[in-house]
């Protein structure tokens, strides 16, 4: 596919400079194939792999189609969790920078559901939420989406997959039938197809490349004997020093044992699964995100809200049953063009599983004996970073702006001692390197942000 800048497309000056300053320079294959159509106000269908830059595909799409005067809920996006679901709405922020007043809301389970009504109270132009959540707004009149003019089911294959096709045919029978249908989903099962029937007009449908080239991920194979995976997964570690890596495992009780195992190696690493508070888990997506934890070890449920543009590393401790969640796994990998690095290891027990995905990728798999390489540095680097958790987020008027100036201001650090600051509802978080972490935490405990003291403490 010939790269085209996003300039060829009908969108606002501003919106191109937006684009251009958050590093949007040119489209993904499919951004290239939806954005002309769906900027158009066609229905569509696209199936694309993670990390292909679909959220701004729908994101651009939804925004242009708004009017700023009117505070009624104008788009609508479902998401299969909380975690994408945040992730979106902080992505159409972005691309809505150019815009005065364009309100985002989040609607999901897992939080109180009293200040999700007091912000709806206040207008909302685009609500991102998961389908439970929305329909309990539904239910209550909390919400309405009687003035819809853009629907998106991201990751529709996962919601319908988790049960959530009732309450998506509930809440679509709220909106108006004249709105915009947008699909976006990985793969086009049966029950996505039905539903493209009953709510779409004459949709557009729209494949970009699925599988992954060699030269976008390098994929490495290794066998071993299941009772030494553990030394193996210390030995590809110390072997290929990825900056950072998501481990994946089958298992909730795997992903507890393997942090362990790399806790007594002096390995800093971090769960993510299903069993964990949601607050605990949006901690840890923070921390591995802001450099401040390198490895993060996670099922394939608890990772489905992990969107990071620069992972370096995946690696399979264990292969998942279905080839299409092993393309998925490495698929967060080698993203936006960049190179990747994936990962496996395989036991005797899964000669099978390696014989199906070879089948899928249509490429032979030949693993080599973890013996074969040799981890010379068994001690990885600690991360540069720590995590700083500041009891205060949008609700309070804080800023990243706000943060950067008080550590730099009364705090008395520089700027490069600053890393990712990444502001929430009701909590911010602050990425400050590790050997001045206890130094900024004192300064802003003792100190004031935007004038006004704050708890904070160290992740």
């Amino acid at each position: 596919m010939t790269e085209l800048s996003f300039a060829a497309l009908d969108l606002p000056a501003n919106q191109l400079l937006n684009l251009d300053a958050l590093g949007y320079h040119t489209m993904t294959e499919i951004q290239a194939r939806a954005l002309p159509l769906a900027l158009a106000g066609k229905d569509l269908v696209a199936q694309a792999k993670t990390g292909s830059g679909k959220t701004a595909a729908f994101g651009l799409a939804l925004l242009q189609h708004l009017n700023p005067r009117d505070f009624g809920t104008q788009a609508l996006v479902l998401c299969p969790t909380r975690e994408l679901a945040t992730q979106v709405a902080e992505e159409i922020r972005r691309l809505a920078r150019f815009q005065q007043n364009i309100k985002v809301v989040v609607l999901c389970g897992g939080q109180p559901i009293g200040p999700q009504i007091g912000s709806l109270e206040h207008g909302a132009h685009v609500v991102v939420g998961t389908p439970g959540r929305i329909q309990d707004h539904l239910r209550k009149q909390t919400l309405s989406v009687e003035r819809v003019k853009c629907l998106v089911l991201d990751e529709a294959d996962r919601m319908l997959a988790m049960g959530f096709i009732e309450d998506i045919r509930a809440i679509i029978a709220h909106t108006p039938e004249t709105r915009q249908t947008l699909f976006f989903s990985a793969t086009y099962p049966d029950d996505i197809a039905a539903m493209s029937r009953d709510f779409q007009r004459s949709p557009e449908h729209i494949h970009a490349a699925s599988l992954h080239t060699e030269t976008q991920i390098a994929q490495h194979w290794f066998s071993c004997e299941r009772q030494s995976k553990l030394d193996a997964l210390s030995t590809l570690l110390g072997h290929f020093q990825p900056e950072a890596c998501v481990v994946f495992c089958n298992t909730k009780q795997m992903t507890r044992d393997v942090v362990e195992a790399l806790s007594e190696q002096g390995i800093h690493a971090l769960a993510l699964n299903g069993d964990m508070e949601q607050r605990d888990r949006d901690q840890v997506l923070v921390q591995f995100k802001q450099g401040s934890c390198r490895d993060l070890v996670a099922t394939d449920v608890a990772a489905r809200g992990l969107d990071i543009d620069e992972l370096p590393a995946v690696i399979n401790m264990d292969l998942p049953r279905d080839p299409e969640v092993f393309i998925h796994r490495i698929g967060r990998t080698g993203r936006a063009g960049k190179n990747g690095l994936a990962l496996s290891l395989c036991t005797h027990q899964d000669e099978y599983l390696v014989a199906q995905i070879s089948d899928f990728q249509e490429d032979a798999i030949a693993p080599k004996p973890i013996s074969a390489i040799s981890s010379h540095n068994a001690t990885l680097p600690a991360p540069a970073y720590r995590t700083l958790c500041i009891a205060g987020g949008r609700k309070d008027k804080v800023r990243p702006g706000d943060i950067l100036g008080a550590l730099t201001g009364e705090a008395g650090l520089e700027a490069s001692a600053v890393g990712k600051i990444q502001v929430l509802e009701y909590a911010a978080y602050v990425a400050i390197e590790s050997k001045l972490a206890k130094q900024a935490l004192g300064r802003l405990i003792n100190g004031k942000i935007k004038g006004r003291k704050f708890k904070v403490r160290i992740l």
